[in-house]
């Protein structure tokens, strides 16, 4: 209970999931440019090579100093988290900022050939100043399961087409929920998919794609508040936008105790 308390506190010591410019959604499928500051929740991690830093993956703030992503965007290289950012070729935008990482946490039984358990935890060095601009998205509750057809949106800066360039301007696309019993049929992704997964999509027409990857799946709830219900794991070899082969994610709602436990006790 005193775990939980602090849980409690840690996140839910200011607000979430509420941002000054709310996003510009509908229920129509297509992929488009975010409005600026609209998910500002949304970082890019990025990796150095010589003297640069260069985006690699997506990710979410959740906590003044805490950064969700994919256990697979993690390697061995020395990484910096991006907040704020709207374009990622525009330097010096107003409102966002780079910070350091202190410690990464990957979850402890991340299997990478079976794609199991594909989630980290980033700690920034120093707390980031809330903002207009930079501000952490709501936890779901734990083990919550939307159910099929849930409206969800993808955001990230991951390449605009199969093949193609990274994105400049946060890219946001429409992903509704197919629910596990779907999902998980042999034409679609059979056992790869677990219980602990979310799909999104599989229309053939968007998903997520290459430096998508650790992104957040948002979802709104009932309160009018957007939650990170997925963190963006992987799709088809095939290609991005494939028939039957929808985006998988991580379902963050599986990992609410382990969030919970490294963020109090680190």
């Amino acid at each position: 209970m005193k775990l939980l308390i602090l849980a409690l506190f840690v996140v839910g010591a200011y607000g979430c999931g509420l941002p000054t410019f709310p996003p510009i959604v509908n229920r129509v499928v297509g992929g488009d440019d975010a409005r600026a500051n609209s998910w500002p929740w949304q970082i890019s991690l990025q990796y150095k090579s010589g003297s640069s830093f260069y985006h690699t993956c997506g990710g979410t703030l959740v906590a003044d100093q805490w950064v969700l992503t994919a256990a697979h965007c993690i390697g061995s290289r020395t990484y910096r988290v991006y907040l704020g950012k709207h374009s990622l070729n525009t330097a010096n935008e107003k409102g966002s900022i780079a910070m350091d990482v202190e410690r990464i946490f990957v979850h402890e039984q991340w299997d990478s050939q079976r794609i199991r358990n594909d989630i980290a935890l980033i700690k920034l060095k120093s707390r980031v100043q809330i903002s207009e601009s930079i501000m952490p998205a709501c936890l779901p509750e734990n083990e919550l399961v939307l159910p099929g057809g849930t409206p969800c949106y993808v955001t990230g800066w991951g390449r605009l087409w199969t093949g193609g360039p990274l994105a400049d301007i946060l890219q946001q696309a429409l992903l509704p929920i197919v629910d596990h019993a779907t999902c998980s049929k042999p034409d679609w992704w059979g056992s790869l998919v677990t219980e602990k997964m979310v799909c999104a999509g599989g229309d053939g027409k968007l998903s997520s794609c290459n430096g998508d990857s650790g992104g957040p799946l948002n979802c709104k709830r009932s309160d009018g508040a957007w939650m990170v219900y997925g963190v963006v794991s992987f799709g088809s070899s095939m290609g991005c936008n494939y028939y039957k082969k929808p985006s998988v994610f991580t379902r963050v709602s599986a990992y609410i105790p382990w969030i919970n436990n490294v963020m109090t006790t680190y």
